[in-house]
Parts: structure tokens; sequence; C-alpha cells
């Protein structure tokens, strides 16, 4: 019998934020008192349905949005512990997930530059203009989401993010100030730990799209795709 999609996810992630890591193909099978091989069913349901990314391989969790379970360029520390978020978006709702202060830390567009910076009350705390660059589409994202996300980078200016698209040839898609991405973030990521969780449809993630002005082309999608 495979497992209730949305319990699963939520099991999945109450244990990252517990214990810092996901839990094994074993651990599950232990806690849902289920067969390894419906748990990976189950498993491989939930990444079709774009609800986490398996290794290949083995089938444990590699990612489930917004936490990595591999290093990243985002690190978010908390009184609840440490993690790995997959980009300056998922880093973000990380901090609105945990709904407590963190500290978040990474290198300025992915390179050498490190910096520091804080959510506390709810409010970002920043000692410098930051900006967040998307340049994948939306409706490409999953493409190749672990790909999608280490382009979701933080840099101090546009004119930043112009000469490093120069230098990597990468095309250039949208900038948006961090204090913005994180009020974003805070709604796309509202619902992530509800125990009846969902992804959300096309014509809600335009939706919320629309509500922070993300009006740039990467942000239109197909509205009849349900896995956002």
């Amino acid at each position: 019998m495979n497992l209730d999609l949305s319990h699963l996810h939520h099991v999945l992630l109450k244990e990252i934020i517990l214990n810092g890591f996901a839990p094994s193909i074993q651990t599950l099978s232990n806690i849902f008192q289920q067969s390894k091989e419906n748990v990976i069913k189950s498993l491989k349901d939930l990444e079709e349905y774009h609800g986490v990314v398996l290794h290949p391989k083995s089938s444990e969790v590699w990612v489930i949005h917004p936490f990595s379970l591999s290093p990243t360029n985002f690190w978010v520390e908390s009184t609840k512990g440490q993690w790995w978020g997959n980009c300056a978006w998922c880093s973000l709702g990380i901090a609105s997930i945990l709904k407590e202060d963190v500290t978040i830390t990474t290198t300025l567009a992915g390179e050498f530059k490190q910096i520091k910076f804080n959510i506390k009350d709810r409010k970002i705390v920043v000692d410098q203009s930051l900006f967040v660059h998307f340049p994948i589409p939306m409706k490409n994202a999953w493409d190749n989401v672990i790909y999608t996300c280490s382009l979701m980078q933080i840099f101090n200016s546009e004119s930043e993010v112009n000469d490093w698209c120069k230098r990597h040839n990468i095309t250039k898609g949208d900038v948006q100030p961090i204090e913005k991405v994180w009020n974003f973030a805070q709604v796309w990521y509202g619902n992530h730990l509800d125990e009846d969780w969902k992804k959300w449809t096309g014509d809600q993630a335009q939706s919320i799209f629309q509500q922070f002005n993300l009006n740039a082309d990467i942000w239109n999608i197909d509205k009849t795709n349900s896995r956002f």
C-alpha cells in the first residue's frame, strides 16, 4: 500500500528540521511500518509530483525543497539546528518554515566573497543592498531543478549580475531585491509543513507571482501544470 504523499512529505520535513538530515528508507520503513519496497514506491511517486528529488541510484532523499541534504552555497542556522538551502530563495524558505530567527551564510554570486545576513522577528536584516537573480524560466525549473537552484545566487547590484552572466555565459533572468524575495518566500513556503500539503497549481503559482509583481518573462508558466 502506497503512503499518503502529503503525510510522507510532512514527516520528511519534520525529521530534517529535527535532525538536520533526511530519514533513510529503512528509517521511513520503521516509522510507517511499511516494507522498504513500498516506501521507495511512495518516494518515487512524491518525486514524480515534484515534492522531492531522490538520489538516482539509491532512491534516498537528496533534496526536499527548501532543504538540500548535500552541501550548497547556502548555510542556514537557528537555535533549532543547521541546514543547507538549495538557493537564495530556498534559504529564505527555510527561515519561513522555521518561524524563528536565523542567520544565513553564503557567498556573493557563488564565488569568493562571503556574507551573512539575518532574519529577526520575521524581518530581514541586511547591512548592504542585496539582490537575488532568477535566471531559469519557472516553466523550465524542473527540467533540471538542481541546476536551476544552483544559479539562484545573491548579488550586490544588477550590474554585478550583468558582469556575472557575461563571465559565465549564462542568460540573464529576473533580478529582485532580497527584501521582496523574503516576503515572497514566506507565502510560497507558507504551506510546506502542513500535514495536508499540496503543490501549488499553475493558477495558484501565477497568482502568487502576480501578488509580488513578479512580471518578467521568466515567471510565465503553463497554468495547466499542477506541480509547482
